[in-house]
């Protein structure tokens, strides 16, 4: 490969100083405009890409945000994945014939054996695939991509988990102008110490005695609004509820949502929830076989997110319960997977590509004006009263 072109033989080609080279990339107006084509003319030829890195030096910006997320069950199920790994690689790539056979000899120490071109596999119903997928974040992700863009700005994910997690978020602050972390995916400590460089929002969870900014959605008035719906319209009171994570300050507040809508009613609350679990599918799956595999069934099961609601609704159908008619089940997300089950899942749906729209929005004013007041952003929730909540 040549080695790239610099900024010096840009200015060698247009025949111009450097400090003319880099204004025209920083701040074109103040550069004429035949000196201007000039130079734009030297960069297509020569095939230069302007340094991020020397603008950084420069402007004290590298024009990146990041956002952090945890890692969830997502690197647990990349481990022991056997379905396509690196040393696959050989087998599955072609050797530009367009998968016919050649006349030309194939390497003697590259011998590999050929992955199947296609694998015919009979999709029976009982056929499950555990691997949760982080829908919700995925749905952040591309908010949060699409304003960072907006903004002409390149996002950067990092991903973090277990006795890890704070050295990546600490190893990211060196690589970006400010960081959005989701909210108990990172300890108070490293967000305390991360903040002393670059500004920090703080995604989904509500502001809790500190400075940072936070954008979050209306957790605990959506979840007192449908436990509502449960109990005035349909006048269900036999209710459980199934938490997610104790670390999840978006499952501290719908569970608090849940309780206030029971004491609201005169309905003494319970202590702790039903049970915990992983906001997986997996997870939901393995908390209905235990409700279904009890003495008696309560008459609705609240979840603390709709992929746990949807495991439920897995488990139920399998056992031969019918959702609603014996079971009702909710959840709370809106993720599209329960648009589309059967019966389609009643949710409090979030907002979630606003939601990471929005947290890279407020730091973005951040950036811009580092000195103002620390501000919190709540967006505000649907309740989808849907199937899985309303008998025929």
């Amino acid at each position: 490969m040549a080695k790239p072109p610099t900024v010096y033989d840009v200015a060698t080609r247009a025949e111009v100083s450097i400090a003319t080279v880099s204004r025209v990339f920083s701040s074109p107006d103040t550069v004429r405009e035949a000196t201007k084509a000039r130079v734009l003319a030297a960069v297509h030829e020569l095939g230069y890409v302007a340094s991020g890195n020397a603008r950084g030096l420069a402007t004290r910006r590298t024009g990146v945000l990041g956002l952090f997320f945890p890692g969830l069950d997502a690197m647990d199920e990349l481990r022991g994945r056997t379905d396509f790994l690196m040393h696959d690689v050989a087998a599955a790539t072609d050797r530009d014939d367009g998968g016919r056979d050649t006349d030309a000899p194939s390497e003697p120490d590259s011998v590999s054996t050929p992955l199947p071109r296609a694998t015919v596999i009979r999709d029976i119903p009982a056929r499950t695939d555990t691997r949760a997928l982080n829908l919700y974040l995925d749905e952040v992700l591309r908010g949060s991509e699409l304003e960072a863009w907006l903004s002409g700005r390149v996002l950067l994910v990092g991903v973090g988990r277990g006795v890890t997690s704070g050295q990546t978020v600490l190893e990211m602050a060196g690589r970006v102008d400010g960081l959005i972390v989701l909210a108990g995916s990172a300890t108070e400590e490293d967000l305390a110490q991360l903040a002393r460089r670059i500004p920090i929002v703080v995604m989904a969870g509500p502001p809790r005695g500190d400075d940072f900014d936070h954008v979050s959605v209306s957790n605990e008035e959506g979840m007192g609004a449908l436990t509502g719906h449960l109990l005035d319209d349909l006048g269900v009171t036999d209710i459980v509820y199934l938490a997610g994570s104790v670390e999840s300050p978006d499952d501290h507040e719908r569970w608090t949502g849940f309780r206030r809508a029971l004491r609201e009613r005169g309905i003494t609350p319970p202590d702790e929830p039903w049970r915990r679990s992983d906001f997986t599918r997996e997870g939901g799956r393995a908390a209905g076989r235990v409700l279904l595999a009890a003495d008696r069934l309560p008459r609705a099961i609240v979840c603390a997110n709709d992929q746990m609601a949807l495991g439920v609704i897995d488990a139920a159908r399998i056992a031969g319960v019918d959702v609603p008619g014996e079971l009702i089940v909710t959840g709370f997300d809106g993720i599209d997977a329960g648009g589309l089950s059967t019966p389609r899942l009643t949710t409090v749906s979030q907002p979630m590509e606003a939601l990471g729209r929005a947290a890279v929005q407020v730091l973005v004013r951040r950036l811009e004006d580092p000195e103002r007041a620390s501000m919190s952003v709540r967006l505000p929730v649907e309740v989808l009263l849907r199937e899985s909540s309303e008998p025929a």
